[in-house]
This record gives C-alpha cells, sequence and structure tokens, in this order.
C-alpha cells in the first residue's frame, strides 16, 4: 500500500479518489462534539434540532466531516508529509447527518520546488468531500511540505523506523541425562 507521496509523485492535475468512505454515526458525531467541548444543541440535542432549526435534526460537526476528509487524504497526499504548512481555505456546503456516507477526492493544484531546501518541495491540493448521493458538503485548500525522493531515501526508504521481524531465539536442546543403564 503506498503511503503518501514523494514531491515528484505529484502531477498537478491529478485527481486522487479516497477509498474507503465513512459512514457517520450519532456516536461518531457526540463523541467529537465532547472531545472539543462543542456543545450546541444543533448537535447534540435532537428534540432542539427537529423544534427549532430549518433541518429538523442533528447536524454533524462540520470541522468532523473536515477531519473526516483530511485523513482520508492522508495514505494519497501526506503520508510522507514534513509538515501540513496552510490550511488556505474551508468551506462547508451542505450539511451532513448521521448515517450519511462521506466520500473524499483531492486535486493536486500546483507544486513548487522548495526555496531554501533541494530535498523537498510544497503541493497545494483541493480536497472535496462528498455524500453518498453525490452533494458536496465540504471543500479545503492546503499546502503540503513533501520530501523528494533523495530526502526518504537517507532517512529509511519507504518505511522508516519500521522494525525487520525477528525470530524468536529457539531455546537450546536440553542435556541428555543419564539413564539408569549408564549409572
Amino acid at each position: 500500500m503506498q503511503f503518501g507521496r514523494t514531491y515528484e509523485e505529484f502531477t498537478v492535475g491529478d485527481v486522487y479518489k479516497h477509498w474507503p468512505g465513512k459512514t457517520v454515526t450519532e456516536y461518531d458525531d457526540h463523541l467529537f462534539c465532547l472531545l472539543t467541548m462543542n456543545h450546541h444543541p444543533l448537535h447534540l440535542d435532537a428534540n432542539y434540532a427537529e423544534q427549532t432549526t430549518d433541518f429538523g435534526r442533528n447536524v454533524v460537526v462540520g470541522n468532523y466531516v473536515y477531519s473526516l476528509l483530511l485523513g482520508m487524504s492522508v495514505p494519497d497526499v501526506s503520508g510522507k508529509a514534513i509538515a501540513n504548512l496552510e490550511i488556505e481555505s474551508l468551506r462547508h456546503v451542505a450539511p451532513t447527518f448521521h448515517g450519511d456516507t462521506i466520500y473524499g477526492e483531492t486535486t493536486v493544484l500546483d507544486k513548487t520546488p522548495s526555496r531554501s531546501k533541494t530535498d523537498r518541495g510544497i503541493v497545494h491540493v483541493e480536497t472535496r468531500g462528498y455524500k453518498q448521493d453525490g452533494t458536496l458538503v465540504c471543500v479545503f485548500r492546503r499546502k503540503v511540505m513533501v520530501p523528494n525522493a533523495t530526502y526518504v531515501k537517507e532517512r529509511g526508504g519507504e518505511q522508516p523506523g519500521r522494525p525487520e521481524l525477528r525470530e524468536p531465539a529457539r531455546p537450546a536442546a536440553p542435556a541428555p541425562t543419564p539413564t539408569d543403564q549408564e549409572q
């Protein structure tokens, strides 16, 4: 499985379709709300959402949708990243509800070699998230600093830091014991 790309492997105009998607559950949404201290009733209180909002039901926190899409893009875009430099824009285009499945794709917009170091470059991408019916729900653009192939090779290759499997040492065979006849 490929995990990220080197600078040379990005081509302007390429589109990476992230797989698999993620079905958002009420639990996912509520846990994210609680972890991030977002206690807005639009996300947590079904009665409030039904009675007082245009949606008539809970809406999934937009930053959870963004976080899912960012995570989905890691194997295709930033798995080898040296740094995420900038989230240039983030738009929540349509609501996501419990039970919706989110899919994502990323387009390479531009790439620029680093001006200060020859072993890396900056890749500019746009990630778009959509629901199972094709409705666009989230769009964001970011800039990622990625290594070139030389950088990766010099730092351990495709899976740096991964230990090699060592077979367990086999215990030595016990020394033969004298039998009754030998005594």
